[in-house]
């Protein structure tokens, strides 16, 4: 059981880095890939709060399974 919780922990901690690394701060998603020009703050919207809510959701995942693997 131990290494199944070892194994999931390393595959959030991939998932999460690259959902960090797909975020960039002050420009658009499509900046990313090429396309924009302006650099200024806006709010998140579509795939942009999506990447977002499953960066904090593997982040708190991330540390349950860090303190399971901890304590058991």
């Amino acid at each position: 059981m131990n290494s199944y919780s070892l194994y999931a922990q390393i595959i959030v901690a991939v998932l999460l880095v690259a959902s960090i690394l797909l975020q960039q701060r002050g420009t658009a998603l499509g900046s990313s890939f090429g396309g924009g020009e302006g650099t200024f703050f806006a709010t998140r919207r579509g795939i942009q709060q999506k990447l977002y809510a499953a960066t904090v959701i593997l982040g708190i995942l991330f540390i349950a399974l860090s303190l399971s693997n901890l304590l058991f």
